[in-house]
């Protein structure tokens, strides 16, 4: 056993402030950006979003091998984080400080400025989360430092979440974004510098050097079974996300008609984690990793389809049903996270070859891709139920458009989540590990 030091578990654990900024300030502001302030089209604005997190999909793994490849061997992930984590606070802001007029020269520089902030952010998630499985070798020691990331995690989710439109809303137009833009800025450069401090001179538990051609490399990674079958689990709950993290803003405003709820909403979707994450950690260590993962699924399920409930207009239905997503969130966000380094520890180990950046690349990619797919296809489900895009004023929606709003946020997603359980219910490696774990804490006789 490996057990880490606190000052490491924080330390590791502060980069979550960098990657659940970045990760979620985007699915929830650049959409109503796009469409409410700029004038373009739903479905192009969720393609927008989409683009450059499908670009990570293919970028990660080479910024994975990349970092596998460093010369440093006691060191080769945190100078990636460092240098692509200030990197992407300055990218980041860059989206909202462009132009405004017309749409389509607007909609250009976004993308521009998206492109460049996700090909930053594969050098600095990819080494982040490829560290978890350097850093200790035990399986039940993984699980309590990726509990802490969580909690981090969730902290920056519920702040930059929070805050974000909230500081839009309080400016109000340009003025808004631009002010919410600098300071999520400011939140990622805290987690770059807290991950590159609290984790200076802790030893890898990992020696094994990166072989192979990257291609070569790529088809055994995905030739795993217990990888392919957690991968297509979690971008299927990605995509789900994605699209309530869209779509809660839309429905804020054109359903309950209060932009405040979305602020309200979206603390009672990810506060649970930081009260719940030791909960869930705890169930795991009692029934498992993927069995934890399981009922963390279904209890995100059961709130995504009391999320139709919005479509009353009352605020109080929605408060309620994204705290019970939530609950099922926290889980549905420990368990894959601890499930990752065990499958990337267990290929070095098996395999003597080092290729744990790689799947911690491949891993990220498809969760961007997940992430993406989100607001992309509630775009769609939005074209389809005739939302009107506006430039400026708060647009009155149809009433089909309203449907496709709650639809979008509700039973579409938790269809996503109840198909994830399939896959899920394929992965073998946890029961292996587990009862290894087991084995080796037995007294011996």
């Amino acid at each position: 056993m490996t057990a880490l030091p606190r000052r490491v578990r924080v330390g590791y654990a502060l980069g979550g402030i960098s990657s659940g900024t970045y990760g979620t300030v985007p699915g929830l502001i650049l959409m109503p950006f796009l469409t409410d302030l700029l004038g373009v089209q739903a479905a192009i604005a969720g393609m927008i979003v989409f683009a450059p997190k499908a670009w990570d999909f293919f970028l990660n793994p080479i910024a994975g091998r990349i970092s596998d490849r460093s010369r440093n061997a006691q060191d080769r992930r945190r100078p990636f984080i460092l240098r692509a984590g200030i990197l992407l606070a300055l990218a980041f802001a860059a989206m909202f400080f462009g132009p405004t007029a017309p749409p389509v020269v607007a909609a250009l520089w976004v993308l521009t400025a998206f492109l460049a902030s996700a090909t930053v952010y594969a050098f600095f998630q990819v080494p982040y989360l490829a560290m978890s499985a350097e850093i200790t070798d035990d399986y039940t020691e993984r699980t309590r430092m990726i509990s802490w990331r969580v909690i981090v995690f969730t902290l920056a989710i519920l702040i930059s979440g929070a805050a974000a439109p909230a500081l839009v809303e309080a400016f109000g137009g340009v003025s808004g974004y631009r002010i919410m833009a600098l300071a999520m800025a400011v939140l990622i450069l805290v987690g770059t510098a807290g991950v590159w401090f609290g984790t200076r001179s802790v030893p890898l538990t990992r020696g094994e050097q990166a072989q192979g051609r990257l291609f070569a490399q790529l088809a055994i990674v995905l030739r795993d079974a217990d990888a392919r079958m957690l991968i297509v689990a979690f971008v299927l709950q990605a995509v789900a996300i994605g699209m309530v993290l869209g779509g809660v803003v839309y429905a804020a405003r054109h359903v309950v008609h209060d932009p405040s709820v979305a602020t309200y909403s979206f603390v009672c979707f990810v506060a649970p984690a930081i009260v719940l994450t030791p909960v869930w950690s705890r169930l795991g260590s009692r029934i498992g990793k993927r069995s934890g993962f399981m009922v963390a699924t279904v209890t995100m399920t059961v709130g995504l389809v009391a999320l139709l409930a919005a479509r009353t207009g009352d605020a109080v239905p929605l408060l309620a049903a994204s705290g019970v997503v939530g609950v099922g969130y926290a889980g549905a966000q420990l368990f894959p996270l601890a499930m990752l380094p065990d499958l990337a520890a267990e290929d070095a180990r098996r395999s003597g070859t080092n290729r744990i950046g790689m799947i911690s690349g491949v891993w990220s990619g498809f969760e961007l891709l997940g992430y993406a797919l989100g607001p992309a296809l509630l775009g769609l489900v939005l074209t389809l139920g005739g939302y009107r895009a506006a430039t400026g004023d708060t647009t009155a929606q149809p009433d089909s458009a309203q449907w496709a709003i709650v639809l979008g946020v509700s039973l579409v997603p938790a269809a996503l989540c109840l198909i994830s359980l399939i896959p899920l219910s394929r992965y073998r490696l946890d029961g292996r590990l587990r009862a290894e774990a087991d084995a080796a804490a037995a007294p011996l006789p």
